[in-house]
């Protein structure tokens, strides 16, 4: 049994560059720097954009089950692409599946392609609850995207802040000629504001953490977020931070 809800899915995919700023800075790279800065922010980008659309889906079947309208073994949550529903396994774990089909294009005219597979226990803001999100054949813009990112609510911190802590193992981004850059993490999301809005344009985190990976060139490499990286969804960019 299905229940169509025309509810609509937003995610970090519309991501509006109001009151944010690229800046640069004066000091000299070496070619090496700039090959290992220019694919760190291409797969942040990529796989934020991904998780980000995950919690928009995690948030929407939140509010459809606290209001007692999910019901049903399966719940459609949007019908047009990407196809977003809902299969219900226990009381306490679901699945929930964003399917772009054969092609979507988007804002700013990513085309995606595939699916993103959201495994959910608990309520996002239960305490111990967690998300794992895996990929089937899931691409953007010619660029296949693989791994598995694992997100558990940690309850708040000495500062009364909600944290989550993120592990990705086994990433992957995989270009059309073959090349591939690799990256693992673990990262804590501090949130600052938005958490308790069901507006989720005004949702700020502070993320700490480290990571590690193989390049497009193929250099290996560690880094770490020394001063916390200041994340807006309604920014395109980190508004501030420091990584080493």
């Amino acid at each position: 049994m299905k229940i169509t809800k025309f509810l609509f899915l937003v995610s970090a995919v519309a991501i509006f560059l109001a009151s944010c700023e690229k800046n640069n800075t004066n000091t000299p790279l070496t070619e090496d720097d700039t090959f290992l800065a220019d694919d760190e922010a291409v797969v942040e980008a990529l796989f934020d954009d991904v998780f980000s659309t995950a919690d928009g889906a995690v948030q929407l079947l939140d509010v459809l089950m606290k209001s007692g309208e999910a019901k049903c073994d399966i719940i459609v949550l949007a019908d047009s692409c990407p196809m977003v529903t809902v299969e219900f396994i226990s009381e306490n774990s679901r699945i929930i599946t964003v399917d772009y089909g054969e092609g979507c294009t988007g804002f700013f005219n990513q085309t995606r392609s595939g699916k993103i597979i959201i495994e959910v226990t608990g309520f996002r803001r239960t305490v111990g609850s967690t998300r794992t999100v895996t990929f089937d054949n899931y691409i953007v813009n010619d660029v296949k995207i693989e791994g598995t990112r694992m997100t558990e609510n940690l309850g708040e911190n000495e500062n009364e802040n909600v944290v989550f802590m993120a592990t990705l193992t086994d990433g992957k981004v995989i270009f059309p000629n073959d090349t591939t850059i690799e990256r693992e993490f673990t990262r804590y999301r501090e949130w600052i504001a938005g958490y308790d809005t069901r507006n989720i344009w005004d949702d700020e985190c502070l993320i700490t953490g480290d990571a590690s990976g193989t390049t497009y060139k193929g250099f290996t490499y560690n880094n770490t977020i020394i001063s916390a990286l200041h994340w807006k969804r309604v920014c395109r960019f980190f508004v501030s931070g420091v990584i080493e």
